[in-house]
């Protein structure tokens, strides 16, 4: 049974004859038969060609922290765009947009960009410009943007392409990298004190960063084991490397200063961007005074035509400001407390093994397995075919995370208290459809 209604189905066979498979980002495409051309988006709801309504789950992959067309964040955009949007110099809403970060996220200097792929780009080269050293380590399933270092042994890599847990594998996860560039990447599972202390120890002096998402934000929320992330800080002061916490997802959505605020931990540079603008193309590059200002005119290079531009600027202003001043935050927690416990009940009332990972704003399902997983590697034991099946039930019933288990669910501030009440009425019928 295909997800397409009349009117999707005429625009995505129209989209075919002009886009690669009709999207543009792969993670878009289902399949031929199950790829949704959406029209419209409304709080926690957004709905397809064929106005079919669905409560949103994905939220652009994370990006809507308050609701899809939130009045705030809007109003504020049409109201700065009348004056012009791009004028290659500084506005004043750069400064206070700095100036809201600095003090959100504890950082000393800001440099602002356009997406999460740039904003670990640039932090990559910072952190070479800084220690003079090429290499750096990151860890399996976790996603650090379409940048050809970064794309090895990410949540698209299959299990048996890794390697041994002992002699891990750089898995490309795509064809056009070149090969030297593995060279350069250290891969590691996630949460493992022994081969984090031993490569460090064994290659410190090539190091010149260490990437890490603090919660596994494309392998269902994976928290890091107690004191994981407070090792790699006391490695990284240690040997001189640099500390990047990538909280692409996590910044301004599991607290208003992000995971650096959630775990105590400041890193040395932090990358954000998705819920920093609700929906808005922003990002930023953010961190210690000594290690950004690297940045250098003429020295190290960081630019873009469009970063800083008034319609991101005056969004991320905006959704700042709400966080600050409403309880964002906190009632996302409450409400997705509600849903995992519920899901959890619904779960083992159908005798389906399973684990609940992650936190309320951002949280995974594994299924298959009560044992819970800390790394990719354990996630990749669970029952992937049945979270699909049931995903996909979902999404017919109009509830819709994404199929893939290794993406969180994400929650938004307009997400209701009956919303999440339909939700776990749709979830256990879905259950006992994909059991049969």
């Amino acid at each position: 049974m295909t997800l397409q209604g009349k009117k999707v189905k005429a625009l995505f066979k129209q989209a075919m004859h002009v886009i690669p498979h009709g999207v543009n980002s792969n993670f878009r495409y289902w399949g031929d038969e199950d790829t949704l051309v959406i029209t419209r988006g409304n709080g926690a709801y957004i709905w397809d060609a064929d106005d079919k309504r669905y409560i949103d789950y994905r939220l652009a992959f994370g990006p809507i922290i308050l609701g899809h067309a939130y009045p705030a964040v809007v109003k504020r955009v049409a109201d700065v765009i009348k004056e012009g949007t791009l004028f290659a110099c500084t506005t004043p809403l750069e400064i206070s947009l700095a100036e809201r970060i600095t003090r959100m996220c504890k950082v000393d200097k800001v440099r602002l960009t356009n997406t999460g792929t740039e904003a670990t780009m640039h932090a990559l080269r910072i952190s070479r410009a800084y220690t003079g050293r090429e290499r750096f380590i990151k860890f399996e399933g976790q996603y650090h943007g379409m940048v050809d270092y970064f794309m090895f042994s990410t949540a698209s890599s299959s299990r048996r392409s890794l390697g041994s847990r002992r002699s891990p594998v750089n898995s490309p996860v795509s064809s056009g990298i070149p090969k030297g560039i593995s060279q350069y990447v250290i891969n590691l599972p996630f949460n493992d004190f022994e081969r984090l202390e031993e490569t460090i120890e064994a290659k410190w002096g090539d190091l010149a960063a260490i990437f890490v998402e603090p919660i596994l934000g494309n392998c269902a929320g994976i928290m890091p084991k107690p004191g994981f992330l407070e090792r790699i800080r006391e490695l990284c002061d240690k040997y001189g490397i640099v500390m990047v916490f990538d909280e692409v997802k996590t910044g301004f959505r599991i607290a208003n200063g992000g995971a650096q605020e959630y775990f105590n931990i400041q890193a040395d540079l932090v990358t954000y961007a998705k819920a920093l603008g609700n929906g808005f193309p922003i990002a930023a590059i953010a961190g210690k005074e000594e290690i950004m200002m690297t940045v250098e005119p003429g020295a190290v290079a960081h630019g873009g035509t469009y970063s800083g531009n008034v319609i991101g600027t005056a969004a991320a202003n905006a959704t700042l400001e709400v966080l600050e001043t409403e309880s964002v935050i906190d009632t996302i927690n409450q409400r997705g407390q509600v849903l995992m416990d519920g899901i959890n009940d619904i779960l083992t009332e159908s005798d389906i093994p399973h684990v609940i990972t992650g936190i309320p704003p951002m949280f995974g399902i594994m299924l298959g397995s009560d044992q819970e997983p800390h790394d990719f590697r354990d996630y990749l034991t669970g029952d992937g075919d049945l979270y699909e099946a049931i995903g996909m039930e979902l999404c017919h019933r109009g509830v819709m995370p994404e199929p893939s288990g290794l993406e969180p669910w994400f929650l938004c501030y307009a997400l209701s208290d009956e919303d999440v009440t339909e939700t776990l009425n749709v979830y256990n019928d879905s259950v006992k459809a994909a059991k049969g």
